[in-house]
């Protein structure tokens, strides 16, 4: 299909498609690498460059969300268990030593732990061979004040063993709650404590190379942000979005209060801002696809894992920075460190196929939760993320009771799903725990309807039940 075809038949889609075709091109106007030209795995790692500082960034960065715990533990359920020191400087030594350059934390990651940890692994190396991300998450209002923000970011560079901050954002704006707006809660958070000046001047004395923001929420407040970049009232040095495929032009579908990802990255890119790219897997929703869409991709690439399409299709736009990726164990490093080295950029007919299959993803109807953990912990013990996981991957594998009780895989499905629900999630742990005190809501980017959500699922959950 010919490039001018192919935006013609994606109609109100050609303007966003056409951006992140724009990949393919080459910056210097030489024939571009096509993708047949590619073996992952068999090159170096892609980096771009950030056109505001020049920095030469890998594509792939490294996340310190979710960072392994000794012994496999599970920190929701055991809070006092350490991340496992040995294995994360491993990883990051591996990182490193295949070009992986970009180093994302936050001072409520591994619920308090990451930037701690990843300074003592990052600390071992010279210092501009990495470049370090980390964010002002005063989410609670008892950190609003100036000295509690300012003791956050000193903190910071404490604990990450560094006398500057390479990335520093505004640590997921957007959000609202039952009596703030976004942004009245934005301004709560960074305007009328003067902290957001207070960080543009400590970037001026070189300890904030970059300044920028992560976005989840309200699309008024994310105009507002570059409404200001453009009348020279702040700088925005890069942004952080959350995009995938599905969510490229279904996030309003997969949840009404998101945002498209291609109006998000069009924004930032006809603005010449760098993006950095999170929720490349929508919390690993993408790599679990279900079995008949699995057929699809492994028709096309047999021996391409699921994740790497949407791996692909994260790094393809070339206004993209770094596709950050949370890398618990090294296997995981291992695969994703193959599929940018070099990257294969997505063609348009690839393209194509991808936004076919997120139509067909968005129809299974799973709550669009990416496991990020912000809702946790529970206050009445609930696994919010376990219970919405098991329900999630019933309905991408194909395994949800359905369809008539009576039949043979109707009672197959009904029997492995409530074997499953007190295999992952200890029934103490279980949504009918739930009290509906919306306490989780607020923190959840996603903007999901928690207390809703586990009423439902545990509703569904009794009439599996009752029908035993």
């Amino acid at each position: 299909m010919k490039r001018r075809d192919f935006i013609k038949k994606m109609g109100g889609a050609a303007v966003a498609t056409s951006v992140v075709l724009s990949a393919c091109k080459s910056n210097n106007n030489e024939p571009a690498i096509t993708p047949t030209d590619v073996i992952d795995g068999q090159g170096e790692m892609t980096y771009r460059t950030n056109p505001n500082s020049g920095d030469k960034v890998s594509l792939l960065g490294y996340g310190m969300m979710r960072l392994p715990i000794e012994g496999g533990a599970d920190l929701r359920q055991n809070p006092d268990a350490q991340v496992d020191q040995e294995m994360v400087n491993e990883e990051i030594d591996y990182a490193l030593e295949h070009g992986v350059n970009y180093f994302d934390t936050s001072p409520v990651y591994t619920r308090g732990r990451s930037e701690g940890v990843t300074g003592i692994a990052l600390s071992r190396h010279p210092r501009k061979s990495y470049f370090i991300a980390t964010k002002l998450s005063n989410f609670s209002p008892t950190t609003w004040s100036t000295e509690a923000s300012k003791a956050m970011f000193e903190k910071s560079l404490q604990e990450l063993r560094t006398d500057y901050v390479d990335y520093l954002l505004l640590h997921s704006i957007g959000g609202s709650s039952d009596t703030m707006t976004s942004m009245e809660m934005f301004n709560a958070r960074f305007i009328d404590n003067g902290i957001l000046d207070w960080l543009v001047e400590q970037k001026q004395a070189g300890r904030i190379r970059n300044l920028g923001f992560s976005f989840h929420g309200d699309v008024k407040l994310f105009d507002t942000m570059l409404q200001w970049h453009d009348e020279g009232k702040y700088h925005w040095d890069f942004v952080q979005i959350q995009m995938n495929y599905a969510d490229w032009n279904y996030a309003n579908v997969i949840d009404p209060d998101n945002v498209n990802a291609n109006y998000l990255y069009n924004e930032l890119y006809r603005r010449g801002i760098p993006v950095v790219i999170m929720e490349p897997l929508l919390g690993g929703r993408l790599a679990k696809q279900p079995d008949f869409i699995v057929k699809q991709m492994k028709e096309r690439e047999p021996e391409t894992p699921v994740a790497r399409w949407a791996f692909r299709f994260a790094g393809t736009p070339e206004g993209v920075l770094v596709v950050l990726s949370g890398m618990t164990y090294m296997e995981h490093l291992v695969e994703n460190v193959a599929t940018y080295s070099p990257l294969r950029p997505i063609t348009p007919e690839e393209h194509e196929f991808l936004m076919k299959v997120a139509e067909e993803f968005v129809e299974l109807k799973t709550v669009p939760c990416t496991a990020c953990n912000y809702c946790m912990p529970c206050p009445y013990g609930l696994n919010i993320p376990a219970i919405f996981a098991h329900y999630n991957d019933c309905i991408t594998e194909g395994n949800m009771p359905a369809g008539n009780p009576e039949a043979q895989e109707y009672r197959r499905n009904r029997r492995a799903f409530l074997l499953g629900y007190d295999s992952k999630v200890p029934y103490e742990r279980q949504a009918s725990h739930c009290i509906g005190c919306h306490q989780c809501e607020s923190h959840c980017p996603q903007k999901i309807a928690i207390a809703t959500e586990m009423q439902r699922i545990d509703e569904f959950v009794e009439h599996l039940k009752q029908q035993g």
